[in-house]
C-alpha cells in the first residue's frame, strides 16, 4: 500500500472502529476526521424511553447507546473546539444556573439545605418528603415532586447536608457525617419547614438514604405512608464499588474528587445514559469545589453497612412495622436486584407491597418519573 494513497488506510481505520459497541460515525473532512456519536438509546428522564427511535430516525443504531455526555461508557469523542471543552473555568460557567428548579436556601440552626419545594401548604392531599441517596442530589425527584403537586400534594425535597446545593461543612466544624447528626439535622429541617406530622416520606438510594429509613424506623408516628424506591433493605444488599472504593485509605481521597462520580454512577445503575444538560447538575457540585467529594467519603467511611441494613431489615418486618409502605421498584437496577425487595417483602406481607417498575433502572424517579407518580399517586 502507497503511503501517498489515504483511502486505504482510511477504510481499514473505519471498518475497526466501526465494531466497537460505541457505534461512532466516522466523517472525513478536508481537514480532519470527525466523531459523530449516533444516540439510540433512551436516555434518563426523556419520557423514560418510550419513544421509538426507529420511527422517529433512519439513522437507527441498535448498539449506539453514546451521547455526548463525557462519561457515556466506552465514548469516542473528539470535540469540534477543543477549548471549549474540558476547561473547568467554562463548564462551571456553562452549567452554574442550572438545575435549581422549585428550589431556595433555607437555614436550620447553623446549616444552610437547599430545599426543591411544589404545591402549598393548603394542598388537600397532604404533605411529601422526598428523600435522596448518594452521590445524587434532590434534582432527581424534580419532575415526580412536580407532578405529585399537580395531584394536589405538598411536596418538599431537600438536598441532605454533605450533597447537591446544600452546606458542605469540613468534618469537625459543625457536622461530622454521622446517622445521628443526619438524624438530628433533618428533625431540625422539618420543624423550620414546619412539616406538620404524619406525612408521606419517599427514599431512594444508599448511605443517606439509607438513613432516611433508619429516621423512620425511630419516628414512626411521624410517618403516615412511606414509599421505598430502590434502595438497600436487607443484609444481603450487596455494596457498589464506588462505596467500597471510598473506604481504602488514599485511594478514597482520590476517588471522592472525579468531578463526574456521580454521573457515572447513576448510569452505571441505569439501562440508560443521562444527557449532558442533566449530567451537568450531577456535576456541577464537585467542580464548583472539594467539599461534596469529601463529604461523600466522609459519610462513605463513617457508615457501618451491616448495621444499618440489619437495622433496616428488623425494624420492616412484621410486628416491628405496621404503617403502609410501598416498594416501587426498578427493575433495571444494576446495583440492587429485584430479589432484594421480593425478600424484603416476604418479611412483612400484610404492610409491604411491591410494585415492579419496568424499563427503571437505580434512579426510577430520573429514568422513569411518570411511571413513579402513577405508583405514588394510586399509593398515597
Amino acid at each position: 500500500m502507497s503511503l501517498l494513497s489515504p483511502l486505504p488506510l482510511l477504510h481499514s481505520f473505519s471498518s475497526t472502529v466501526a465494531t466497537k459497541s460505541t457505534a461512532s460515525r466516522i466523517t472525513a473532512t478536508p481537514s480532519k476526521l470527525r466523531f459523530s456519536v449516533v444516540n439510540a438509546t433512551p436516555e434518563n428522564g426523556n419520557s423514560g424511553g418510550r419513544k421509538n427511535d426507529r420511527d422517529e430516525d433512519p439513522s437507527f443504531n441498535p448498539f449506539g447507546f453514546v451521547t455526548d455526555n463525557p462519561s457515556s461508557r466506552s465514548a469516542i469523542q473528539l470535540p469540534e473546539s477543543p477549548a471549549e471543552d474540558g476547561n473547568v473555568g467554562q463548564m462551571l460557567y456553562r452549567t452554574e444556573d442550572k438545575g435549581k428548579e422549585y428550589g431556595s436556601t433555607i437555614k436550620s440552626g447553623k446549616l444552610r439545605w437547599f430545599v426543591r419545594e411544589t404545591g402549598s401548604k393548603e394542598s388537600r392531599r397532604g404533605t411529601i418528603v422526598f428523600v435522596h441517596g448518594a452521590p445524587t442530589q434532590s434534582f432527581s425527584y424534580r419532575t415526580v415532586m412536580s407532578e405529585m403537586s399537580d395531584a394536589g400534594f405538598h411536596c418538599f425535597a431537600p438536598d441532605w447536608i454533605g450533597f447537591g446545593f446544600s452546606n458542605k461543612p469540613q468534618p469537625g466544624y459543625g457536622f461530622n457525617y454521622t446517622e445521628k447528626e443526619y438524624h438530628e439535622a433533618f428533625d431540625k429541617l422539618l420543624e423550620v419547614l414546619e412539616v406538620k406530622s404524619p406525612f408521606f416520606l419517599v427514599v431512594q438510594g444508599f448511605l443517606v438514604g439509607s438513613y432516611g429509613l433508619t429516621w423512620a424506623l425511630k419516628n414512626p408516628s411521624k410517618v403516615e405512608k412511606i414509599a421505598i424506591l430502590n434502595s438497600p433493605l436487607t443484609v444481603s444488599s450487596p455494596v457498589p464499588g464506588l462505596f467500597k472504593q471510598l473506604r481504602i485509605p488514599l485511594f478514597g481521597e482520590f476517588t471522592c474528587q472525579n468531578a463526574i462520580l456521580a454521573e457515572r454512577f447513576i448510569e452505571g445503575g441505569s439501562p440508560y445514559v443521562l444527557k449532558n444538560e442533566k449530567a451537568d447538575v450531577y456535576r456541577l457540585p464537585y467542580l464548583s469545589s472539594g467539599g461534596p467529594g469529601f463529604a461523600l467519603l466522609e459519610t462513605a467511611k463513617k457508615i457501618n453497612f451491616g448495621d444499618t441494613l440489619s437495622q433496616i431489615a428488623n425494624g420492616f418486618s412484621s410486628g416491628n412495622w405496621d404503617k403502609p409502605t410501598l416498594l416501587a421498584w426498578g427493575i433495571a437496577d444494576k446495583y440492587l436486584p429485584q430479589s432484594i425487595a421480593e425478600e424484603f417483602e416476604k418479611q412483612n406481607p400484610q404492610n409491604v407491597k411491591l410494585r415492579l417498575i419496568e424499563g427503571a433502572g437505580h434512579l426510577p424517579q430520573e429514568d422513569w418519573p411518570e411511571k413513579v407518580v402513577a405508583a405514588l399517586r394510586a399509593f398515597f
